[in-house]
């Protein structure tokens, strides 16, 4: 299936007293219509500073963005407005992304009055569809964030987004503030309207469990850079990268008769300012060596599974030769 959107080498650097910071860089990868890709790592690894990039809340310092096989990597602000459309985010606190004067009406009229989706005529009927789609009872209409709880607040972050008709939505650990309970509601309506619309996600987030639910793809991020990519179940059942490994490893088993080997990380990280062109897990990597020391890049390991990792087959061995 063609990619909705595709990133190539796209880098985002910020500049320090020190010098530069690598939030993102060389970074490749492709995102299917109607498919989700899960995006995972550690607090600081930039995958939110990915996606925002990649929607042009950021803008990129290299590298290129296409979007149905447009390159977008460089918009005016008469294309970008056109873009909004078509590309939208919901961001992790619903609380602090809306705005606290607005009630739910205001929040779903501000998009549609803007795009031109709704005239004044279409306008309520165009709100109500809209708290209906995302499941927020009509009596909230004149409600405001503070008189909601964390749930309902999400929901309206989506139905802001949704308020555009996108195709793409970046949803920056969306359900990371709220309740173990409210996180499924949530989950199983981006699920929902995903099918019903043909929706495409990029679902960042640190929480393992979440990403496994609701992705067909995992991406996962060190310092900036991809190290492992593949199919969801893919890498919970055959992970191939030392850092991939070791957050696997983490995850709490409600089995206490299951035995789990603990992948401990030592070492310092790495600088994101200015770092070295080598591998940036090596000063934590149990299995580094002097070929660590050069540049890495994604490689096909396994039929849609890609590894950055020069010592992958060494490392993994004994995964590897099950498959083959």
């Amino acid at each position: 299936m063609a990619a909705l959107v595709e990133i190539k080498k796209l880098q985002k650097y910020f500049d320090t007293p020190r010098g530069k910071l690598h939030a993102v860089d060389n970074v490749t990868m492709s995102f299917e219509q109607g498919k989700t890709m899960g995006v995972v790592g550690e607090s600081g690894c930039g995958k939110s500073t990915l996606g925002r990039t990649i929607i042009h809340l950021l803008e990129s310092t290299g590298g290129q963005i296409f979007f149905e096989d447009n390159d977008i990597t460089h918009v005016d602000n008469r294309e970008l407005k056109k873009l909004r459309e078509s590309m939208q985010i919901v961001f992790q606190d619903p609380f602090s992304s809306l705005n606290p004067r607005y009630t739910v009406e205001d929040t779903l009229k501000e998009p549609l009055l803007r795009s031109g989706q709704a005239d004044r005529k279409t306008l309520s009927a165009e709100i109500t569809k809209l708290m209906d789609m995302v499941g927020i009872a009509r009596r909230m209409r004149m409600a405001y964030p503070h008189e909601m709880d964390g749930g309902r607040r999400q929901r309206v972050a989506v139905g802001r987004a949704l308020a555009m008709n996108p195709k793409f939505i970046v949803c920056d650990e969306p359900v990371s503030a709220l309740d173990v309970s409210i996180q499924a509601q949530v989950l199983n309506l981006m699920q929902d309207l995903q099918e019903e619309y043909g929706l495409t996600y990029m679902f960042v987030t640190h929480d393992l469990s979440v990403v496994r639910y609701i992705s067909d793809e995992i991406s996962v991020m060190y310092l900036g850079q991809l190290v492992e990519t593949c199919g969801s179940e893919e890498l919970f059942e055959r992970s191939l990268h030392p850092y991939t490994r070791a957050l696997l490893s983490a995850i709490p088993s409600v089995d206490i008769t299951k035995k789990i080997e603990r992948v401990l990380i030592k070492g310092e990280i790495t600088s994101p300012i200015n770092p070295k062109p080598g591998c940036r897990f090596a000063s934590r990597c149990p299995h580094a060596s002097e070929a660590c020391e050069a540049p890495q890049a994604l490689e096909e390991v396994l039929p849609g599974h890609f590894v950055s990792c020069c010592r992958v087959k060494e490392v993994s061995a004994d995964t590897l030769s099950t498959v083959n």
